[in-house]
């Protein structure tokens, strides 16, 4: 393709992730997901190209909200072209002609620019992406309704911890300990011409520092790594999940923590992996096969199931990886900060909790329950766990300094607290949180 092709291909994937993702009324479905559609169905875009389309529309995605501001500054609105327009002014530093030369009006190319987006062009060019007549919450890229709960969390560290949800996040591998350990998944992914870095935290991590296509490689095909961020990894091994235990993943999703207790349990015991989608557990099927685990089960949560009562108070551990806003994952997925408002938080406090109060019947007596989210907000981690524990169900902390002595010693652990809170630019994963509960005797 020409450069004015590619140009004229984001801006229609734009125009679909604008439609299908951030516009009101929207299905609000995830952008890689749309960006696969629309990518799959045109077929003449070849492996290069399809590289480069996509890095224009996710560097318009990651910056969406800067740029929306100074569109609106101009008065212009934010449309796929203008968004693009101001992408490669304000973002790549391109210079005005050579913007407005690739909008050529060619066969395979954009139109070209009309007076009003040339006035547009005119306006922008040469301005610094970060105004110093931004509000707070644009200048740090950040949409506005999460920033009262993104200062209370890190109050002077708040521009840092912005800065690091803008960077691209590294790639993180966990070494499948049912198949190899993490030095000898290292040295494959070498042989293949990967090098990787053993993560500070988690005893299995692997990490590079920037994507690369793992999925082809033998060591992934033959199951001896998975995909997972680290902070994901402490979660799993904050479980605690031991042979021989009985373990429910209440909210397994793609079973990435089925996986990695899996491998800590030695495949022995049993471990339960629930969700609420088919299509999920299907595909946790795979990953289980190819893992070579095999004491798991996974379990479909349906309306009027009586699973859940008939295997009260039996689980030795129970994990709530709970559904939530997701920012702590707003580094991988720039368009959640996008699709996510409001409204969902409030509805998903009150999931959460519902959650966490089913999942806990599960835990006999002396067993654990392990609450887990991917959110930097305190509404959904500490104040969910203050709400929690008021109920006086019997469950007290399992205080996180105690629990990592005995899991990691020798290793620092990674933040203070009672609970274990990560995040991109305090300890260089995603942002987690997690919360590890004793049931009385």
């Amino acid at each position: 393709m020409t450069p004015a092709g590619r140009i004229a291909a984001a801006i229609d994937l734009l125009g679909v992730l604008e439609d299908q993702c951030f516009a009101e009324g929207a299905r609000r479905r995830p952008a890689d997901a749309v960006a696969s559609d629309f990518l799959r169905s045109r077929r003449f875009i070849g492996g290069a190209d399809r590289r480069v389309v996509s890095e224009l529309a996710w560097g318009v995605v990651r910056q969406r909200i800067r740029l929306g501001w100074h569109l609106e500054r101009i008065g212009m609105a934010p449309t796929a072209r203008l968004l693009l327009l101001a992408q490669l002014l304000l973002v790549e530093r391109e210079q005005r002609q050579a913007v407005e030369a690739v909008f050529d009006g060619s066969r395979y190319g954009p139109a070209a620019l009309d007076e009003a987006e040339r006035r547009a062009a005119a306006a922008l060019a040469g301005r610094p992406l970060q105004d110093p007549a931004m509000p707070e919450a644009v200048r740090l890229n950040l949409p506005g309704w999460a920033l009262p709960a993104l200062a209370a969390r890190f109050g002077p560290r708040l521009a840092a911890e912005a800065a690091a949800l803008e960077a691209e996040a590294p790639l993180d591998l966990r070494a499948n300990l049912l198949k190899t350990d993490r030095d000898a998944a290292r040295h494959l992914l070498a042989g293949e011409g990967i090098e990787a870095a053993p993560t500070p935290f988690s005893p299995w991590g692997l990490r590079l520092p920037a994507r690369r296509p793992i999925t082809g490689t033998a060591a992934y095909r033959d199951g001896l790594i998975e995909v997972q961020d680290e902070g994901s990894q402490l979660i799993a091994l904050l479980a605690d999940a031991r042979p021989g235990m009985r373990v429910a993943d209440y909210c397994a999703g793609a079973a990435g923590k089925t996986l990695a207790m899996a491998a800590t349990m030695g495949n022995r015991g049993r471990i339960t992996a629930c969700d609420t989608s088919a299509p999920r557990l299907e595909g946790a099927g795979k990953r289980l096969r190819r893992a070579g685990v095999d004491n798991a089960e996974r379990h479909l949560l349906a309306p009027g199931d009586r699973w859940a009562k008939r295997r009260a108070g039996t689980f030795d551990r129970v994990l709530v990886d709970a559904p939530c806003t997701g920012t702590g994952t707003w580094r991988r997925n720039p368009d959640a900060r996008l699709r996510t408002g409001p409204e969902d938080l409030a509805e998903l406090l009150v999931v959460q909790h519902d959650i966490l109060v089913k999942a806990a019947e599960l835990v006999r007596p002396g067993g654990r329950l392990v609450y887990a989210t991917c959110s930097l907000l305190p509404q959904e981690n500490e104040e969910q766990m203050d709400r929690f524990l008021a109920r006086g169900d019997a469950f007290a902390t399992v205080p996180l300094d105690g629990l990592w002595a005995a899991l990691r010693p020798g290793v620092p652990v990674p933040c203070a607290g009672p609970w274990l809170s990560l995040s991109p630019a305090g300890q260089g994963t995603d942002g987690f949180f997690c919360a590890v509960l004793e049931r009385a005797a």
